[in-house]
Formats: structure tokens, sequence, C-alpha cells
């Protein structure tokens, strides 16, 4: 792993830190990150919702609300047409419960993903035009889908988009398309997940109403309760926790830690969580998240939505259940896939600076997960195919500086069809078209990468000495979160640390753990999960790179050091 070691101006430091009240250290992380004057480091710590951009800033929001204010005003049969992962499961579940509160109990439509695939398909267009639906809201899906919102145009139905993937040329023909990624469109963040654009639609639909005296004989919706869904979702979908998301998920974990929502009471239950605990980024991401993307990956996606939806604990805990079972279930199915996937890995990896790995029988549901695994172990951009009845469904995960969308459009004539972004997408293909594939789009990792591209980073926010680590610069460190993408958890540096190393065995059996108590710190530990093999690099001093965390335990909170790297001091 390559260091990338920070340089602060400490003058610069000092002077940030005294405007704004700024901890030093703080400061200094603000600063390496970009954030050089009191005015970028203020907008960054806003988390206000105030501070929020006007919804209206997004381009085809007026004509988005203008649509859906007048089905509400005629009672037409509003359906939202969501994907099968988290963020679709949040944002179908955030509009529906809005709508529900405007006296609107709209249908609902999640494909399954085993049996229909990803985004809208005709047959369901067709059968829910059959059904009555005139208004059709499609949520994280629906940007691509140029033929079958054609379709839906055909037989009546008016298609609202609601989405955030990779804008192609050609826009589907709907009466309103809100995303951010869209040529004209102004809303500053860029980069909201389904449900964040979701929310703001609500927003804008919302201060509609107001303005045309809809509240005057029923209470306004309240939107501030909506986003414990927009930070699971934000969270969940891995979009950079800056601007307006910082913002949305900084208040959603509010919600999620109060947890007055039965669906979100009962899946932190579900998933062992201290009720009076407050919820983290982290925990979002790899707790509650999972459980309700299991449903999706395994079994039926609605689950998710009729958990987020029940209106009682009651209902809520069988649900919440199930999904607890799903999930379980989908940890052994990934397990076994990724003991094949990281062989196939191997075998490539010396030739390979991007990977095409498939199998016969591989779980599509779960393979996007395996592919962060392995993207993880050999810092390689990774597209991961399960093949059956002769198709490949495939997800792909990807490194900083490889554009996935653009590298899977130089494969396109390969691919039956593909969408996503820069870090993530999914993909269909013939297996036929399997080794063609393979060969096409490791030739365009090999032209995009260079040697130095496959070594992992590890970006260093501030080099710190033994006596800055207190619980004030933690603290202070922490107020810079909700940490994720985007926002990662500050990295601080100790130089030559002398350490009494011990190792912790792991619990299932692999790579263990080591354990430092430091001698220059005896009140602090240092823990490297699954860095048992390192053992030997701590026999002298050692530079150790490291996130500054607190544990409890019987009530007690300590500091402690998880590390992201050591190597012996120079």
């Amino acid at each position: 792993m390559r260091w990338l070691m920070p340089e602060v101006p400490q003058e610069q430091a000092a002077e940030l830190a005294a405007e704004l009240g700024l901890h030093p250290l703080a400061a200094r992380v603000l600063i390496h990150r970009g954030f050089r004057t009191p005015e970028s480091a203020s907008a960054f710590l806003s988390d206000r919702l105030a501070d929020l951009p006007d919804p209206f800033r997004m381009r085809g929001m007026s004509a988005a609300v203008e649509r859906l204010s007048r089905a509400l005003r005629e009672k037409e049969q509003i359906t939202l047409y969501g994907d099968y992962d988290v963020d679709g499961v949040c944002s179908t579940s955030l509009l529906t419960l809005f709508l529900r509160e405007l006296g609107i109990r709209p249908g609902t439509y999640i494909p399954h993903r085993l049996d229909e695939g990803y985004g809208l398909n005709v047959q369901a267009v067709e059968k829910l035009a059959a059904e009555g639906t005139r208004v059709l809201v499609t949520l994280d899906c629906g940007i691509t889908s140029v033929e079958e919102i054609s379709r839906a145009r055909e037989l009546g139905l008016d298609v609202v988009v609601v989405d955030h993937h990779t804008v192609p040329p050609t826009l589907p023909p709907a009466v309103a398309v809100l995303n951010p990624h869209q040529p004209g469109c102004e809303y500053p963040t860029k980069h909201l997940c389904a449900a964040g654009v979701a929310f703001n639609l609500c927003m804008g639909l919302r201060k509609r109403l107001r303005e045309d005296g809809f509240f005057a004989t029923r209470r306004e919706p309240n939107l501030k309760a909506l986003l414990d869904l927009v930070a699971l979702a934000t969270v969940a979908d891995v979009v950079p926790l800056t601007g307006a998301n910082r913002i949305l998920v900084h208040h959603g974990l509010q919600e999620l830690t109060a947890a007055r929502r039965p669906g979100v009471r009962a899946l932190k239950e579900a998933a062992g969580m201290d009720p009076d605990f407050p919820i983290t980024a982290g925990q979002v991401g790899f707790r509650l998240g999972p459980r309700i993307n299991a449903a999706g990956r395994l079994h039926d996606a609605s689950l998710g939505l009729q958990l987020l939806c029940a209106e009682s604990l009651e209902a809520a805990r069988p649900l919440a259940a199930v999904l607890d079972r799903a999930n379980a279930e989908r940890q052994s199915i990934e397990s076994s896939i990724l003991t094949e996937a990281l062989a196939q890995a191997q075998e490539r990896a010396e030739a390979a600076r991007g990977f095409v790995l498939y199998a016969e029988g591989w779980h599509p549901g779960v393979i996007g997960i395996v592919a962060s695994r392995v993207v993880e172990r050999f810092h390689r951009p990774t597209v991961m195919v399960g093949v059956k009845d002769g198709v490949g469904k495939g997800s792909a995960r990807s490194i900083e500086g490889f554009h996935l969308y653009d590298a899977l459009s130089g494969c396109a004539d390969l691919l039956s069809r593909f969408g996503g972004h820069k870090h993530a997408a999914g993909l269909t293909v013939e297996a036929k078209h399997l080794p063609a594939f393979r060969e096409a789009f490791e030739r365009i990792a090999w032209q995009r990468l260079s040697p130095e591209d496959l070594v992992a980073r590890c970006r260093v926010d501030a080099v710190v000495g033994v006596d800055e680590l207190d619980a004030s610069s933690v603290e202070a460190l922490q107020r810079l979160g909700p940490f994720g993408q985007g926002n990662p958890e500050p990295v601080l540096v100790l130089h030559r640390q002398v350490a009494r190393p011990r190792v912790l065995p792991h619990k299932s059996g692999g790579t263990g753990h080591l354990k430092l108590a430091l001698v220059d710190a005896p009140n602090v530990d240092a823990i490297g999960f699954g860095m048992a093999d390192r053992l030997a690099l701590t026999e002298g001093p050692v530079d150790l790179a490291f996130q500054a965390q607190f544990d409890t335990f019987r009530g007690q909170r300590r500091l402690s050091l998880k590390l992201k790297d050591l190597r012996i001091a120079a």
C-alpha cells in the first residue's frame, strides 16, 4: 500500500482554526481535503436543513410537480415503480408514505430481480396500464427506458422519471425527468441517490401544494421524518457524503437513532443494535442496508417496502425477521462464491489490470457484493457474471481512476444491456459473448490503468504526535462526519512507535487480528483487523496509519486506533 502524505501549511491551519473556532487537528484535515478558506470550510460543515438547495433548481422539477399536483386534484391512479436495491426500496417507501399523508394511496411495483431483471419492462407497463394507472413514477430506474416509456405513452400513461444513473444521449419521452446529471440541470449536488432525488420531489410538491392552499384543511407532511429513509439509501448506495447529501444524512442518522418508524425499529432489533446508541453511517452500510438488500437479492424486494411502510411494530417485526434470515442466507451464498471468484482472480492477476469473472450458477443477487470484495483484495476493476440458461447477469465495481460506465460503453457491442455510473454498474450478456467481453474489458483496463494505479493507496490526512490523541481531538474529528464515500473517516499517522503486539484469533478461522499496546500511549490500544500476518513488522519501531475512534466497554469509553496499515519506521 502506498501512503500519500499530506502537505498542510501550519500557519494556514492555525488561521482557519482561529477563524472558525475549530480544533487545530480538524482544521488541518479540512485544509488537506481542499477546504482552505473559512467560506468553503463553513459551507462543508453546514448541517442545517435550511441550507439545502432549492429543489426547483433541478431540471424537470416544475413539470414533475405540476403533473403530480394534477393527479392529486383529479384523483388519478399513481403507481410507483422502484428498483429492488436499498435505494429503490427506500425511494419507493419515501414517496409512498408522503403521498399517503396527502390522502393518496399509490400503487407500488418492484420487479423481481431474477424473473424480470433491472428497470422498467414492457410487460409490467402494460399490466399497470390495464389496471388503471395514469401516472407512473420510476424510482432509481427509467433513465435508459426509451422503449418502455414510449410504450407507456401509447397506453395513455404519463411517466415521471426519478433517477440518478448515467444519462444516455437519448432521454426517454417522459413528461418529466429528474436526474441531476442531465444536461442543463442546475442542482449543485450532482451525486444524489434516487431517494435524495425523490426527497427533493417531495419538497417541491409540498411547496407547490402549500402555495395552492392544499393544506388549508389538512396537516402538512413533516419531511424531516422521512430522512431516515434518505440516509439509508444514500449510505447504502455509496454516493459521496458531501453537499446536500451530507446534510440529509446528518439529520437522517438522527431519525434512524430515534427509530420512530416501526419498520426501522424492528430492523434495528433484528440486527441486534443498541436502541439508545447513536447510529453511524458505517452501521447503516454494514448492518441495516444489507438486510433490506437481502430480500431483493434472493427473494422479493417488496418485503423491504412492506417493512418500511409498516404502520405498527407488530406488523414490522415478522418482516424484519424474514429479512434477517435472508441476510444470513445471502452471507452463506456470498462466502461460497467469493472463494471461487478469488481463485479465478488469482489466476489472472499477473496479466490482467481488470477482471471479468464468471461461472455457471453464481447467484446474480450477491455477485455485486463479491465484486467489491475482489476489488478490495486485488485493487482492480472487477466484473462478476453469473450464468444461467445461456444468459449472464453481472455486477461491476471499480477503483479510483477507472470509469466503469465508460469502459462498458467500449464493450457495448458485446452486451445485451448495461447501466450504472463511475463506480458501479450492472449488465446482461449472452454466455457465448463472455470470452470476447473479457478480452475487450481487459484490453480497456490495460490501456487506461498504469501499474501504479493498481497499488492501493492510503490517503493520510494528518501526521500527529501521541500528545495530540485525546478525547477532544477525536471528538473534533468526528464532527467532520458523517463519514462515507466522498468524505472518508480521517486517517492519521504516528511515526516511530514501539508496540507490544499480540494476535487475536478470528472467530471464523480466517486471518487473525493484530492488537498493539503502544509504549508511548499506554491508555490507547490499536487493532489491525485481519493483520495478524504483519506481526513480524512490529519487532522494532513502526509507523502506524489509523483512524481514531472510541470504544465503549462496560459503560467505559476508551480511545482506540483502528489500523489501516503499518510499516517499519525509517
